[in-house]
């Protein structure tokens, strides 16, 4: 598993439910997609309670993260190449 340490995450909204990351994202981000629980963002899987979703704000992703015995934080990462990927998922 990659380590979301080394992309240099901007903590948007922390100690949050899946849920309420669910929500934040759906609310406050213009783009975002459904992704299945394990969908893998550069070498990091994303888990939690479906559905999950992942945003693009420019050239960033906006997404939930679970840092087990820390709770679910929603963070900001450059997306490089992930973005174009997401978006060209079958089966949105």
């Amino acid at each position: 598993m990659g380590c979301l340490e080394a992309l240099k995450p901007e903590v948007i909204l922390s100690g949050s439910s899946f849920r309420e990351a669910r929500e934040y994202i759906k609310k406050n981000v213009r783009e975002y997609h459904e992704v299945e629980p394990g969908y893998k963002i550069f070498d990091i899987h994303i888990i939690g309670v479906p559905p999950l979703y992942v945003g693009v704000e420019g050239e960033d992703l906006i997404l939930p993260y679970t840092k087990p015995c820390h709770g679910t934080f929603v963070v900001k990462i450059p997306g490089g190449g992930e973005i174009a990927r997401l978006r060209g998922r079958t089966g949105k």
